[in-house]
């Protein structure tokens, strides 16, 4: 082998090895960012699971609310009804 072989092997040797660091360094990268992702998902299913328990309840509050209001409706109509009854 002469010497031009010898440094275009030694070259593209080390050009290998920057690239296969550099691929080390990515894939390291990429598995914290999909860690990261997977966080900020599960926080998020957190969130909406929270908003949806949060809407069941006013949704109940509103329900039983408006039950209040016939019920008192209904005592007021009779209340008014028994007074003039009264007269």
């Amino acid at each position: 082998m002469n010497t031009a072989e010898q440094i275009l092997v030694v070259i593209l040797a080390s050009a290998l090895a920057v690239f296969l660091v550099l691929a080390i360094v990515a894939a390291v990268q990429l598995i914290r960012l999909l860690k990261v992702l997977h966080e900020v998902a599960l926080k998020a299913q957190d969130f909406v699971d929270s908003a949806e328990r949060t809407a069941d309840l006013v949704k109940s509050a509103v329900g039983q609310l408006s039950l209040m209001r016939f019920v008192q409706n209904v005592v007021s109509m009779v209340h008014k009804h028994s007074k003039k009854s009264d007269k």
